[in-house]
């Protein structure tokens, strides 16, 4: 699928690649009849065949300083003070059992050792009065840890999500329709809350580093052969922890559209927009049958994940199994030599299982952390190139007051659809403060020149031109201040009437006076009028006290949010396509109002009684401009535009075909 390399390799462009095919038994026929194919990713981007995936015991040794080091950096941007206190916390902690781990050693030293038993008790007060101060200063120190990092946590993740969410709202229309990058969109999503948790794995191994120093120096005090074989029993839980993970994150890149496309489905069941033709064409039970093949099809990846994390912990509890008999039975031999006093062993056992503890948490935590790590790196990597395929910052500035928009040969075709292009070699004028009407049969190019216009997409060819100004290299932010867009599929926001109107300058003081008359200009009056609580009723029916509105009064707020707007350039895609004739007619009366006022409008309609009133009709037919001029001159000059008028003049005439009613 998505090759989403380095910045200059292939694949940053977000072509298509062809997939590996997985095998075909574990491609159910639900991916191929609802999907087209197997819904996997191939895994053998470059991106992710470096030491970022390698999880062996060196490179995790390698990595934890830089681990350590995002862990703080996340924490020190998200609450300074609290990751302060944290640090503080745990480094205590790890002193606080390392002088423990010392007591324990004093108290056996004293116990085991000669004289009457009073004595021995009386010598061992000192270590135990120590011991009982550590154990409450680690509690207090714990107790303060568990406070400030259950500060950080939410802001770790407040913040990268916010950071997430800014910069893919940022990025080219291009980029978010781009399959590879929503790929990284799909994966980067839960680095914000592995961000979250690094924080905590992250305490947890410099307490348990701090621990293991502690334990290491006394054993290695004690006997020189005790610190390898401590070390040798931890290994084989390592390198099962290391080899699960890294088994999991590979299946996690793989699946994550598979896992998408199960999630749309299950919401397609609950969705209002799809509910009546679920229940009018029963559409329940078939998207269940195919809910269930989709979700058998996962089971069956995670069940082999399971098999294989058996099978490697089986192996690493025989390994763990014989390196801890080894090590206690070389402890024997020293007793049985003499090489060793049996206080000394005492102190030498302690410290094996305190320091095994230890490491064992250190390499399950460090194992976790690393893990979660290359979560937050998909998230890095999306914030690096969501900064690359950003809208551009600045620009060229437009004519205060241009003439004129022109359109120099311009060509343009969607990455990765039809090899004809969707405008081809388009040349044409759009005088400001007019009516301008864009007609032609559906696919002929109309909705893609006016998002071109609006700067959601860059020409492959060609120029648009505001007075001789290059939109390629204007202010795309000033460009998008004078454009207000009413689109054929416009989004009806689930938040109240209010905001669907003032949602069209978001950016501008929410005013009563410029909502009234935004919603004068649309004719949307009445709609807000029947409204049960005005403009401040929830338009979401499925929230508690929600109201839906029909199509036609959808589309009244929709030109209200554009008036709102107050854009110089006003585009309407299909403005009464779900009014009745009267509706219809109000409408086009509010646009030509609008246009007297010194407004520009685009009007794209296929009803083409509807722009007689134009100042200047383009025909398109098939991505090429056909034809140019008055609708008086359009239709005297019988092309193209005439033919469509008369067939849709043909179906109001008395004597048009009726069809039969059975």
């Amino acid at each position: 699928m998505g090759k989403a390399g380095k910045p200059g390799e292939a694949g940053e462009t977000g072509e298509a690649q062809k997939p590996k095919g997985p095998d075909d038994r574990e491609v159910s026929e639900s991916e191929r009849l609802l999907f087209g194919g197997p819904l996997r990713y191939d895994m053998g981007w470059n991106q992710h065949r470096d030491a970022f995936l390698e999880l062996s015991f060196r490179a995790m040794v390698t990595r934890l300083p830089s681990l350590l080091g995002v862990s703080l950096r996340l924490a020190r941007q998200a609450d300074p003070r609290a990751a302060r206190t944290v640090l503080t916390a745990e480094v205590g902690r790890g002193m606080a059992q390392a002088v423990g781990l010392l007591a324990v050693n004093s108290v056996l030293s004293r116990l085991i050792g000669g004289g009457p038993i009073e004595d021995r008790l009386r010598g061992a007060l000192p270590a135990l009065v120590v011991m009982a101060v550590v154990l409450l200063v680690g509690a207090l120190l714990r107790a303060a840890s568990t406070y400030a990092t259950g500060r950080l946590e939410p802001k770790v993740e407040r913040v990268a999500t916010e950071l997430y969410l800014e910069r893919a709202a940022a990025v080219e229309l291009a980029a978010i329709e781009d399959h590879a990058f929503h790929k990284l969109l799909d994966t980067a999503q839960y680095g914000a809350s592995s961000a979250r948790r690094m924080i905590l794995y992250g305490t947890r191994v410099v307490n348990a580093m701090i621990s293991l120093v502690a334990a290491a120096g006394v054993l290695t005090v004690l006997h020189p052969l005790l610190l390898p074989l401590l070390i040798t029993m931890t290994l084989p839980s390592a390198w099962s922890a290391l080899t699960n993970a890294r088994r999991r994150y590979e299946s996690f890149h793989t699946w994550v559209q598979h896992a998408r496309a199960g999630h749309l489905i299950a919401a397609l069941l609950t969705e209002p927009e799809a509910a009546p033709e679920i229940r009018v064409h029963g559409v329940g039970p078939f998207l269940l049958r195919h809910f269930r093949a989709m979700s058998e099809t996962a089971e069956a990846e995670q069940a082999r994940l399971a098999r294989l994390a058996a099978r490697t912990g089986l192996f690493a509890a025989t390994w763990t199994g014989l390196a801890t008999l080894a090590t206690y039975a070389t402890l024997g031999g020293l007793l049985l030599t003499g090489t060793m006093a049996l206080a000394v062993a005492g102190t030498a056992v302690i410290a094996i299982r305190s320091g095994s503890a230890s490491l064992n948490t250190l390499v399950l935590e460090v194992n976790q952390l690393h893990e979660e790590a290359l979560f937050v790196g998909d998230l890095q990597r999306l914030y690096v190139e969501a900064a690359e395929r950003a809208i551009p910052v600045g620009g060229a500035a437009l004519p205060e007051d241009p003439r004129e928009i022109r359109f120099e040969n311009v060509t343009f075709g969607y990455p990765g659809e039809s090899a004809r292009p969707a405008l081809e070699d388009v040349t044409l004028s759009l005088p400001l403060g007019r009516i301008v009407a864009l007609v032609g049969e559906n696919g002929s190019g109309k909705t893609t020149l006016v998002k071109l216009l609006a700067g959601l997409y860059r020409p492959d060819r060609g120029r648009i031109l505001w007075d001789g100004v290059d939109a390629a290299d204007a202010d795309r932010h000033e460009l998008a201040e004078r454009i207000a867009m009413v689109a054929q599929d416009f989004k009806r926001w689930p938040f109240t009437a209010r905001v669907n109107v003032a949602v069209g300058r978001s950016s501008a003081p929410l005013t009563e006076e410029r909502l009234a008359d935004a919603i004068a200009q649309a004719g949307a009056a009445e709609v807000v009028g029947d409204l049960p609580r005005g403009l401040d009723t929830l338009l979401a029916r499925n929230f508690s006290g929600g109201h839906e509105l029909s199509g036609g009064q959808w589309q009244r707020l929709g030109i209200a949010r554009a008036a709102y707007r107050r854009g110089r350039i006003l585009i309407v895609d299909e403005p009464t396509a779900a009014l009745d004739a009267r509706a219809e007619l109000e409408v086009f009366d509010k646009i030509r109002a609008l246009a007297d006022s010194g407004q520009t409008v685009v009007l794209i309609t296929h009803r083409l009684a509807s722009v007689r009133h134009a100042d200047l009709v383009h025909v398109l037919d098939q991505g090429r401009v056909v034809e140019s001029g008055t609708p008086d001159e359009l239709l005297a000059c019988g092309g193209v535009y005439a033919e469509l008028y008369a067939l849709q003049a043909e179906q109001f005439s008395p004597t048009a075909p009726t069809s039969s009613v059975g």
